[in-house]
């Protein structure tokens, strides 16, 4: 069995290696409030779970909610076209 070490932190560096991007643009997306960050002396870092955040594969309430209506708004509006699609 091999065991999973999983980072709790990753730096700015790492982060931008991992999204293709360059390190300034994380350092702007930060300040924007687009990337959750924390800092430590002079560095600043990223948890694991804002990674998994970034990279879609969890989702935040606010997203939860905006898919929700988004779906609600469309059964709504295209109720009895998707229940037709549906039949075929």
């Amino acid at each position: 069995m091999v065991n999973e070490v999983r980072k709790k932190y990753f730096s700015v560096s790492e982060l931008a290696q991992i999204l293709g991007i360059s390190r300034v643009a994380v350092f702007k997306r930060i300040k924007k409030g687009q990337i959750k960050a924390e800092r430590f002396g002079r560095f600043w870092l990223i948890k694991d779970e804002e990674l998994r955040n970034i990279l879609g594969k969890t989702l935040t309430p606010a997203q939860k909610k905006f898919i929700e209506k988004a779906v609600a708004k469309t059964v709504n509006e295209y109720g009895e076209t998707l229940r037709l699609l549906g039949n075929e």
